[in-house]
Parts: structure tokens; C-alpha cells; sequence
């Protein structure tokens, strides 16, 4: 069983300067929304997007702690 504090400090850690917001979908701490809006994203697939959000939370998604996840990556607007 997983947080979505637990899950946003991990995710922190790869995306410090992303704005994130992780919700448990389920009340069940093992289905999670995460919703990511980073600059780094800019250029990479949805795909891509999407696969750096996995690879980063894979110990706990191999491990059972996260049954399913719910991923949405935002662009900002480029200023």
C-alpha cells in the first residue's frame, strides 16, 4: 500500500521543478491518479511521457504497492 504523499516524494525527487498532484482514486492507497505538468516534457511523445512516469514509480508498480495508475502529463504553455 502505497500514499499519494509517498508517491509525490518519489516523484519529486525526478521532477523537482514539476508541478504534481497525485490522488488515490479508490480510497483503496493502491489506485492512483497522477497528474504532472513539467517543461521537461516539451518534445517527448505522450508515450515517452508517460514511460518517465512508469520507469520512475516501477519498484512500487512491480511490487504491488500501486495496482493501477492513472497518468496525465501537461506541457505548460511556453512563455
Amino acid at each position: 500500500m502505497m500514499t499519494t504523499e509517498a508517491i509525490e516524494a518519489i516523484l519529486v525527487q525526478k521532477f523537482p521543478d514539476a508541478s504534481i498532484g497525485v490522488m488515490d482514486m479508490t480510497g483503496t492507497a493502491d489506485h492512483f491518479e497522477v497528474r504532472i505538468s513539467w517543461n521537461g516534457f516539451r518534445g517527448k511523445s505522450l508515450i515517452e511521457q508517460h514511460q518517465m512516469i512508469q520507469d520512475t514509480l516501477k519498484p512500487q508498480l512491480e511490487d504491488g504497492a500501486i495496482h493501477a495508475l492513472k497518468i496525465k502529463t501537461i506541457v505548460p504553455a511556453a512563455v
